[in-house]
């Protein structure tokens, strides 16, 4: 395989193709060494059609930048090729990560979607369609952080919501029914293709798995209903998202306003640059507030700017910027918990619905606190286990575990925690003082309680009370 010379860039392999273009991993020449990846066209093989769709992409991508949305470099016209230089997403994409990880957890699944709508509430302020949305065509970034980005906008097209199309455009496995039937459509196709995705996602599998193309069609024109496996164990938000999004008949789906404020994405709280700014505005008024001696309503402000920052601080890849913020976020959960008292003296003189109010920002504060306390040494550990594969896998296996929990799959989360066990207890063992065994023996310490926890639902014998002891269980779990 000959691979393109070029003149600012070194070609180093191909990585992908399809049906007109080819994809190489390159590096920039001068400067800082760049990794690209460069979409390569063959300009004389184009149809009509296609360099129609090729000149459509490389102008919306001028105009679309955003966090979640693969970036465009540059491009150029070369001995009769077109070249677009586009952003090196070095995690692949997401049809590979799912098939390497069977299926994901609800968390993961919340995280990839809550990404996934963030580029297309920003693709629907500039009315563009996709068109073509897929695992193949959403794009992975491990580093700093693992990050979900939108690219190939090859049959992306302008498209306002009162505007509908008749051209058949996109994958037909993640296609729209309405597509399909040949009939006049809107960019609510998008969010059929969505709902594909998530149920890939969280299943390993498309809703409709066949043989042929001509059979995979019919499915979807004969509108079979969607069947959610009977050994899922996903949250009731997750479920009525991924059938809303599944409706077959346009007008029954959801739309993209409820789609964007739907409780399992939570978009309100995404870690972005505008929630930052509200962040920072709450706790501005919270600290007014106290200065007021409105200690209620001080209490309220911060509780709320907690629900902002925790994200916020996950997603942190700054180190220095995240022992910062660290820093702060302990100082408004400790003024809060301060704060607390003070409200629980006062609740038993309040109407119910204010009584409910404060009790539900107490138990967000305990959220908060819980998740606070609890993942710093955790990601400390992890950044101290690079260097060991077997810690490394093992800790990664914990982590599915913790969410299998989370989401009720207790015979899974048992499974995880044994073998994530199994391996770091071995470890352990053979690992000199200091402070990564000290982490590793706590880690290990939290994960055996969870699994003890873990069995005890699992011996349960009635719904009712596996559902009261998950939620006492998984308390005492994170208290101890």
């Amino acid at each position: 395989m000959t691979l393109p010379t070029l003149n600012d860039y070194v070609s180093l392999e191909k990585i992908g193709s399809g049906s007109y273009a080819t994809v190489y991993k390159a590096l920039k020449k001068g400067g800082n060494h760049e990794m690209v990846a460069i979409k390569c066209v063959e300009s004389s093989t184009l149809s009509k059609s296609a360099i129609d769709n090729l000149l459509t992409e490389i102008n919306l991508l001028k105009i679309l930048k955003h966090e979640h949305i693969v970036e465009m470099k540059d491009f150029f016209w070369e001995n009769g090729r077109i070249f677009i230089v586009m952003e090196y997403c070095d995690g692949g994409d997401l049809s590979v990560f799912i098939k390497k990880k069977k299926k994901l957890p609800e968390c993961t699944c919340r995280k990839f979607l809550q990404q996934l709508a963030l580029a297309l509430r920003y693709l629907r302020c500039h009315n563009v369609c996709h068109m073509d949305l897929k695992p193949q065509n959403l794009l992975l970034v491990r580093k700093p952080t693992l990050k979900l980005k939108v690219g190939d906008f090859g049959f992306a097209q302008y498209l306002s919501n009162s505007e509908r199309k008749f051209t058949i455009r996109g994958s037909p496995l993640y296609m729209a029914p309405e597509i399909l039937h040949s009939n006049e459509y809107d960019a609510s196709v998008d969010l059929w293709s969505v709902g594909v995705i998530m149920y890939e996602c969280l299943f390993g599998r498309t809703p409709y798995s066949s043989n042929s193309i001509d059979e995979l069609v019919e499915k979807i024109k004969t509108c079979q209903p969607i069947e959610i496996p009977k050994d899922a164990h996903i949250s009731t938000e997750c479920k009525d998202l991924l059938l809303s999004l599944l409706k077959h008949d346009p007008s029954q789906r959801i739309s993209f306003e409820g789609f964007f404020a739907h409780d399992f994405l939570d978009l309100e709280h995404a870690p972005t640059a505008e929630n930052y700014e509200k962040a920072v505005n709450l706790i501005q008024r919270a600290v007014k507030a106290d200065a007021e001696k409105n200690s209620r309503e001080a209490f309220h402000f911060y509780c709320d700017a907690l629900k902002y920052f925790i994200p916020l601080l996950i997603n942190e890849t700054d180190l220095q910027k995240k022992k910062y913020l660290r820093i702060r976020i302990n100082e408004y959960i400790n003024r809060a918990e301060q704060l607390k008292q003070s409200c629980i003296d006062s609740k038993n003189d309040d109407s119910q619905k204010s009584s409910q109010s404060i009790e539900k920002n107490m138990l967000q504060l305990n959220i908060a606190t819980k998740i606070f306390s609890h993942s710093f040494p955790f990601n400390e550990l992890r950044a101290l286990s690079k260097s060991t594969s077997d810690m490394k896998a093992a800790l990664e296996m914990g982590e599915v575990a913790e969410q299998y929990f989370a989401e009720g799959n207790y015979v899974l989360a048992l499974e995880k925690f044994k073998s994530s066990l199994g391996i770091l207890v071995r470890v352990l063992g053979k690992e000199p003082p200091g402070r990564r065994r000290d982490l590793l023996h706590q880690q290990i310490q939290l994960w055996m309680k969870q699994a003890e926890c873990t069995k005890g639902l699992l011996a349960t014998k009635t719904m009712g009370d596996c559902i009261n002891k998950s939620y006492e269980s998984h308390e005492q779990c994170i208290l101890q």
